[in-house]
């Protein structure tokens, strides 16, 4: 097989971007095949009505350590704060913002990959074996509407599973 047969791979980042500036990311961290790891089996019909993160949904053990891990992330890098985030059966949505601190300066903060990574090792670690996907999705939030924006996507996306699955 020529180097001609390869097909090339799309970026996942953009170039020249400072993926540890102050700011706010878009993040989806899904599972390895898409598998339902996070939400008990037949659940999705529990969704109902819920708007937003769905607590009347129950997660699975994998989804109870995510969740553990998603919310440790502002205890292991100070500077960053968990804005909103959604725990669907086989990923996650995160909305993390990187902040300064109260002169304004940028605090030491890791790249928006290594955090990803920590969060992922950090559930393959207390699972016994990995379960996410290599990469990840990114978005690198541009104003207060793609902020917006993004917000209702997590809250709405548990309302779509479930009408997407046949809910009424």
């Amino acid at each position: 097989m020529d180097n001609k047969e390869i097909p090339k791979r799309k970026k996942n980042r953009l170039t020249c971007y400072d993926y540890s500036s102050c700011g706010a990311y878009f993040l989806t961290v899904c599972t390895s095949n898409r598998c339902n790891y996070f939400w008990e089996n037949d659940v999705s019909s529990e969704v109902g009505a819920t708007i937003g993160r769905p607590y009347d949904v129950k997660l699975s053990k994998y989804g109870k350590i995510a969740d553990k891990a998603i919310n440790d992330i502002p205890f292991v890098y100070p500077a960053v704060k968990v804005d909103h985030y959604v725990i669907m059966p086989d990923h996650i949505h995160l909305l993390l913002s990187i902040r300064a601190d109260e002169s304004g300066r940028p605090m030491v903060a890791p790249t928006v990959s290594r955090i990803v990574q920590q969060m992922k090792c950090c559930v393959s670690k207390r699972i016994g074996h990995p379960i996410c996907q290599k990469s990840f999705f990114d978005h690198v939030i541009r104003n207060k509407e793609d902020y917006q924006k993004h917000v209702k996507y997590i809250y709405e996306n548990p309302l779509a599973l479930y009408y997407d699955r046949g809910g009424h």
